[in-house]
């Protein structure tokens, strides 16, 4: 069993001669085994990398990895279960994706809207969900889709979900093929909050189906999310009141 944790592969300093890991550091066989006995915790993880550009290395290649794994196993499995080793826009990426609500700022993607980001504990996120915001000739790709983060009593915009996912094999997606063909075009300004990756608009393209509102509780003309070119989700809502979205659930 400890074979299997322990990683072979060791990597030298990438740093200046005036870098403070030149004069030694820990191994990664000793900093994995540590991390794993923190049970990866993702704050560990964002402080080691703040050290120097080889923790950095290791955090992105490996501990960020074993978090995925460990916080999301199933998911984890089927997004590289075709063949894959490695998940597009990195380890580092979909870490943050799984615990962080990206919120919005004003003039941002959502226009007016202005919400910090923040940190949640715990998100579940749905392969039976996201079908719903795929269009029929899509629905073959793999979206996994987080429940909506509610942000209530925000003035005029009444109650605000923000919602996140990621695709499998997004380079290979029907949904990509459909916006190139479609002729989308990215974002001008604005990249995704979890990769820094060019991001397209799903309501340009006109491509969010009815049943994506139904799926949140939200009012059919107020969702709008955008895709960005690792297959990184994100977007927002307005949610219906709770009888009305227990309505809307009924019909889809």
């Amino acid at each position: 069993m400890l074979e299997t944790m322990i990683l072979t592969k060791q990597y030298r300093c990438i740093h200046s001669s005036s870098c403070q890991c030149t004069k030694g550091h820990l191994s990664e066989d000793v900093i994995f085994l540590v991390f794993q006995q923190l049970n990866w915790n993702p704050k560990f993880i964002a402080t080691l990398s703040c050290v120097c550009k080889w923790f950095d290395d290791l955090a992105k290649r490996v501990l960020w990895k074993e978090f995925c794994r460990t916080r999301a196993p199933k998911m984890m499995l089927d997004l590289q279960s075709s063949g894959s080793h490695s998940v597009d826009g990195n380890w580092r990426a979909l870490g943050k994706l799984l615990i962080y609500c990206s919120g919005c700022t004003k003039g941002g993607l959502f226009n007016n809207i202005n919400i910090p980001g923040h940190f949640v504990y715990r998100t579940r996120f749905s392969r039976t969900s996201g079908k719903s915001f795929l269009l029929p000739q899509c629905r073959t790709d793999v979206l996994y889709v987080s429940d909506p983060c509610e942000h209530l009593d925000q003035g005029d915009e009444g109650d605000v979900g923000f919602f996140r996912g990621i695709f499998k094999s997004f380079s290979m997606s029907k949904v990509r093929k459909m916006l190139i063909k479609r002729k989308a075009q990215l974002h001008p300004t604005e990249v995704c909050p979890y990769c820094k990756a060019k991001l397209w608009s799903m309501q340009q393209a006109e491509m969010i189906p009815q049943s994506a509102s139904c799926r949140l509780g939200a009012y059919d003309d107020c969702i709008e999310y955008y895709v960005c070119l690792n297959g990184h989700m994100l977007g927002i809502c307005t949610l219906l009141p709770l009888s009305d979205s227990e309505e809307a659930s009924e019909l889809e």
